[in-house]
């Protein structure tokens, strides 16, 4: 006998886990605002930049089921907004001269 789903079983602990990829892009943009409020601004820019990029990644790659609350629109417009955000956050933290 099989059981049941966990969504069925455990609703809350199955929202929870369906909402890992999201938190994990939230904990990175956090460790980079961190370091911006901290005066490393272009690492910490860098680590956002990158964060974004992996977000878009992330929504690429996993099933809509898995990816929570990265999926706002479609696929290809999520992942073509945050790609070309995290892109041009990460090359404009590069390219800014430093003082």
């Amino acid at each position: 006998m099989s059981r049941p789903p966990l969504y069925t079983r455990r609703p809350f602990l199955a929202g929870l886990l369906r909402q890992l990829p999201l938190f994990a892009v939230l904990v990175a943009v956090a460790v980079g605002l961190g370091m911006v409020a901290l005066e490393h601004w272009r690492r910490g820019l860098l680590v956002v930049g990158l964060a974004l990029v992996g977000a878009a990644v992330l929504r690429l790659v996993l099933p809509v089921r898995r990816v929570g609350f990265l999926a706002v629109r479609s696929r290809p417009v999520d992942v073509v907004l945050m790609a070309g955000a995290g892109v041009a956050v990460t090359v404009l933290s590069v390219l800014v001269p430093g003082s």
